[in-house]
């Protein structure tokens, strides 16, 4: 993959986005002490190279009634089937990751339930049925903390 460089602006606006990725874009000009066109340029630039993928919302699961979060490793009958098994995972809308890793896993996942007997039913009817030659489940009991990815740490060094 690319590496671009990215000057004091570029970071400084990846900076503001990744802490609220709907932040209008006089306001980050204003903090920046550029002009709302020059902003609009450069999140142009950074999109169109592919630094900048989308923005997100986050959701809070629990609210929702999904209660248990659970990471699950893959171990592939099959490992040729990697791709079919991927378009299959798309397909369940509690799976929300999924990874491809080294290691003891050939797919890593990490999936959303209303609860630990909503998880059991996805496993037992969704997620074994996908050619693997079996699994193993983690249940988090609660998220720590999440961040963005940091923005160009040692740029600061």
């Amino acid at each position: 993959m690319t590496q671009y460089h990215l000057d004091d602006l570029d970071i400084d606006i990846l900076r503001k986005l990744s802490e609220n990725a709907r932040c209008p874009y006089q306001e980050i000009a204003r903090e920046c002490g550029v002009s709302g066109a020059s902003i609009h340029q450069r999140i142009q630039r950074l999109t169109s190279l592919g630094i900048i993928q989308g923005s997100e919302t986050h959701i809070d699961a629990t609210a929702l009634g999904y209660s248990t979060c659970a990471y699950m490793g893959f171990f592939l009958t099959d490992p040729a089937q990697f791709n079919t098994v991927i378009e299959k995972l798309k397909d369940i809308p509690e799976v929300v990751e999924c990874h491809f890793t080294t290691g003891k896993y050939d797919i890593f996942i990490k999936i959303h339930a209303r609860n630990n007997e909503h998880l059991l039913n996805l496993i037992h009817t969704k997620l074994q049925q996908l050619g693997t030659a079996r699994t193993e489940t983690l249940i988090s009991f609660r998220e720590v903390f999440r961040r963005q990815f940091p923005i160009k740490i040692d740029h600061e060094e």
